[in-house]
């Protein structure tokens, strides 16, 4: 079993900067995939980054250049830093973790464990 919570959300102003954590507990976290997913009001869930367990990453193509994606297994915690943010990254941002020795994917279902999520709200 893995817990995930998430903290760092917050209310900025279009072009500022936030950074979210999503700290894990439960077993095997450095064998397994961990993927950071918005939902903004109406829209569906969808990716913006996910990491393997060696570091390697990728995001969305409406956040690459503004958000990284990193983590600290020593610490059982994902990062997600956005920059330059815009109204449209405005959601609740969910972190969310695979099974061990997965790869990482852009497709919810493949996820098993999901936090609660934290609020982001960017305003013009």
């Amino acid at each position: 079993q893995v817990q995930l919570v998430e903290s760092g959300g917050g209310s900025v102003q279009a072009g500022d900067s936030l950074n979210l954590s999503c700290a894990a507990s439960g077993r095997i976290f450095s064998s397994r995939v961990i993927g950071w997913f918005r939902q903004a009001p109406g829209k569906e869930r969808e990716l913006v980054a996910a990491i393997s367990t060696s570091g390697n990453s990728f995001s969305s193509e409406a956040v690459k250049g503004r958000f990284a994606i990193s983590r600290d297994n020593a610490k059982n915690t994902v990062y997600l830093h956005m920059a330059n943010l815009a109204p449209e990254d405005t959601g609740v941002y969910y972190c969310a973790a695979r099974k061990p020795f997965s790869i990482p994917t852009s497709t919810e279902a493949d996820y098993d464990y999901w936090g609660q999520g934290t609020q982001v709200t960017v305003s013009s």
